[in-house]
Formats: structure tokens, sequence, C-alpha cells
């Protein structure tokens, strides 16, 4: 079987999940911050 994806476009692909899991990280992060800051008791 040929290799249609490149190593390039792999190592690509594979950047942009750990960037997008970063992402997420850093925002469930921020999100518990915020709310223990606040007290988590504001509505």
């Amino acid at each position: 079987m040929t290799q249609r994806i490149s190593k390039s476009q792999r190592s690509n692909m594979q950047n942009l999940f750990i960037q997008f899991f970063k992402f997420i990280y850093l925002n469930i992060r921020i999100l518990k911050i915020v709310a223990g800051g606040h007290g988590g008791t504001r509505k």
C-alpha cells in the first residue's frame, strides 16, 4: 500500500492535536481558577 499522508502532514496533524489539547487544558485551568476565586456562589 502506498502512503498517502506524508511525514510532514502527519507531524502537522499531531501538532494541531497537541495545540488543541493544550488550549482545552488551559481553558479548564482558567475556569477552575475563576470559579474558585469567586467561591462558585455567584450565578
